[in-house]
């Protein structure tokens, strides 16, 4: 839910510059339009007017289907995926090292040192799920990359969506990778599984 701005002001985007602070009626006197973009302290980044309810109350604005522009490129994604890869796999393995210091035996440690082969790609899958349906949209290397995954309105994803987009990368690696490259030759840089899920990955929109 998004904190009350009654008492505070927006920023608004004019003229690609960021202006401002104004309060509601000197938003109301630039004509503020609903695909303007504006922000305010608690907002992590600028948003169109017609996305937040406040402005959409007191302006009169209607909550429009955004249209995303701007997508994440296959070597983004691909950094993005890597840097993933490398935290969760990282965590994993310091768990195993830990815990393999209270085990004497030493097929029971090479036991937790086989099990991270099936443990990384298990806790990854989980990961991207729950980080993709959060409220950042985003797994840490995606965030980092500034790019997130949405559906084709723009909109934040559900648990279950993101679930059935990262299972379809399994469709998208048994082409022997050949499902990535999809993202080469469509406008919307979609790989095989976001085209099976309907998601995008797009470009944080930052000023």
């Amino acid at each position: 839910m998004e904190p009350s701005n009654k008492n505070n002001t927006y920023l608004l985007v004019i003229n690609g510059k960021p202006q401002g602070p104004f309060n509601i009626d000197e938003l109301r006197k630039h004509n503020i339009k609903p695909g303007d973009f504006v922000r305010t302290s608690y907002m992590d980044d600028y948003k169109e007017a017609h996305e937040i309810a406040e402005l959409r109350e007191l302006l009169g604005f209607s909550e429009q289907a955004l249209i995303p522009q701007y997508f994440g490129s296959f070597d983004q994604r691909l950094l993005a995926s890597a840097l993933d890869w490398f935290f969760v796999a990282g965590i994993c393995i310091v768990i195993a090292f830990v815990a393999s210091l209270f085990v004497t035996d030493k097929t029971l440690r090479l036991s937790i040192a086989l099990s991270l082969f099936v443990l990384i790609p298990i806790v990854k899958f989980i990961y991207h799920i729950i980080m993709e349906s959060s409220a950042k949209q985003a797994t840490y290397g995606k965030q980092i990359l500034g790019i997130k995954v949405c559906d084709l309105q723009g909109y934040r994803i559900s648990f279950a969506h993101a679930t059935g987009r990262n299972l379809a990368k399994l469709i998208s690696v048994l082409t022997l990778f050949i499902g990535y490259l999809f993202s080469f030759f469509n406008k919307q840089q979609q790989c095989l599984h976001d085209m099976i899920a309907g998601t995008l990955v797009v470009k944080d929109r930052l000023f």
